[in-house]
């Protein structure tokens, strides 16, 4: 049997280091408050008072003195950085007309490729061990056979999709095209010219002087970039709006051949759009969600060793079973790592701080065999929207991070319900964490997402009050049936 009364012993360790080392200046400061107020009792009202005439200050240092108060208070609030706010945000949820349940899109990949067998069945094991469901969505074009993924759909996709987001958005908070300072758009893989962006800026008729930019080429983490930019811009730009869309068109991207690291894609991306409202006005603060604490990107690998995604392997069966590569993974763990190492400092209690900086030293200095020690993440966060790219992704962070199934819930079942929708999945998740009443004001959040290059960004947020149960939104009529169960294997 194993030793509860040891474990529990262990816990208990560890719960009082870690309430030690984070409240160490409070008992610092403790018995010297006591003992300052210990000693102005000894003396009295009337000899404190006599030590306070003792000392004679002239006008001039006096006047210094409060000219000095005032520089350093100046010196201070305009040097801190403008919090930047999350007032509101909508996510695009496809008609039911787009669904493509595994038994169309399977019926469909059997009629375009009916020349090559091998390639459906390849297909065919890619969405059974996927994590995807029966209702995600693609767009018009993709449904026809053959698909018919030319420059008009792909158009209307993205209007489609950006459109609905926005107005959506514009219902939500009440905001004013005129009242748009900022646009940010990022799309990866369709870039048009007019730009997305500026299809917006002519169908909504915003401002002449708008600052208006379009992202593309940055795969799936580029929603954190474009929030990054975004946070950039609302530093240098006071009482301003800023609106971002996260996007990926998935028309003009559909493979129709026979290699099998293109055929991925189109069993996992999947229709959608974020649109975000972010403000630096303090009257937002009070009805915002969320306020933006910190931003982290880092950028690991070549693009050349990051392009190679799946390799094939033979399975004692003979049936082919599909695993991220070796190369990537090894560059997603680079990745992570370095964005880790930053935002550790940043977010991570001092308790934990200290344990990584001994595990350190001690690899350093005697024994480079030990294990790194892996922060407790949980002690700093209360939420984690994990970038919904893949079943391994997801997979491979709950066991870095020491992560609970509840912790990647929101992951997993948007992964379920509407497949990876790039940049945009994080909206997804947070959704859904808002809309099983989850989050608390105080609450923090971490967003991690990945992409090609090899990129590892993260956005970390607090949430500024109480959040209702969302009535409207992508969950609004599929929430109770979730979580799910999702098996290892779908046979289909």
């Amino acid at each position: 049997m194993p030793d509860f009364k040891s474990s529990i012993n262990l816990n208990h360790l560890k719960l009082a280091y870690q309430y030690l080392v984070n409240n160490i200046l409070t008992f610092f400061l403790i018995p010297i408050i006591t003992t300052v107020a210990v000693q102005l009792i000894r003396l009295g009202p009337d000899e404190i008072i006599n030590i306070f005439k003792s000392i004679q200050l002239d006008t001039i240092q006096t006047l210094c003195s409060i000219f000095f108060i005032l520089l350093i208070s100046t010196i201070y609030f305009m040097s801190k950085p403008r919090s930047v706010y999350l007032v509101d945000y909508t996510c695009y949820k496809a008609p039911v007309t787009c669904r493509v349940p595994f038994s169309t899109f399977m019926e469909h990949s059997r009629l375009i490729l009916k020349d090559n067998p091998k390639s459906v069945e390849f297909q065919m094991r890619i969405l059974e061990r996927s994590g995807l469901g029966e209702e995600t969505s693609l767009p018009p074009a993709i449904h026809y056979i053959p698909p018919n993924p030319n420059m008009e759909s792909a158009r209307g996709e993205a209007e489609l999709v950006i459109f609905s987001a926005v107005d959506n958005l514009f219902a939500k908070t009440g905001l004013k095209p005129k009242d748009i300072d900022v646009l940010i758009v990022n799309c990866s893989l369709f870039s048009p010219t007019p730009s997305l962006s500026a299809m917006v800026v002519n169908k909504y008729k915003l401002r002449s002087n708008i600052k208006s930019y379009n992202l593309s080429g940055m795969g799936c983490s580029a929603g954190i970039i474009a929030i990054d930019l975004a946070r950039d811009l609302l530093q240098v730009v006071p009482n301003s709006n800023a609106v971002v869309v996260s996007t990926e068109i998935i028309t003009p991207n559909y493979y129709q051949g026979n290699e099998r690291a293109m055929l991925l894609p189109n069993c996992l991306f999947r229709m959608g759009a974020a649109a975000l409202l972010l403000s630096n006005k303090r009257p937002e603060a009070s009805r915002s969600k969320y306020k933006l604490v910190h931003v982290v990107r880092t950028h690991k690998g070549s693009d050349d060793r990051a392009y190679r995604c799946v390799y094939e392997q033979e399975d004692p069966q003979g049936l082919v079973g599909i695993n991220l590569s070796k190369d990537l993974m090894a560059i997603a763990a680079e990745a992570l790592k370095s964005n880790i190492t930053t935002i550790g400092p940043l977010v991570l209690p001092a308790s934990e701080q200290l344990l990584f900086l001994f595990t350190l030293i001690g690899r350093k200095i005697f024994n480079h065999k030990w294990k790194p020690y892996i922060p407790d993440f949980k002690l700093a966060f209360e939420h984690f929207c994990i970038h919904a790219g893949g079943r391994a992704v997801i997979d491979e962070l709950q066991k870095n991070l020491q992560l609970s199934a509840e912790h990647v819930e929101a992951s997993r079942m948007t992964l379920h319900r509407f497949g990876n929708t790039s940049s945009s999945s994080l909206w997804y998740e947070l959704s859904y964490i808002e809309s099983k009443g989850r989050m608390k004001k105080g609450d923090r959040v971490w967003q991690i997402a990945f992409g090609s290059g090899f990129k590892c960004n993260s956005a970390v947020w607090k949430c500024n009050r109480n959040i209702k149960t969302p009535t409207d939104g992508p969950w609004e009529d599929c929430i109770d049936r979730y979580p799910v169960h999702i098996p290892e294997v779908v046979k289909l």
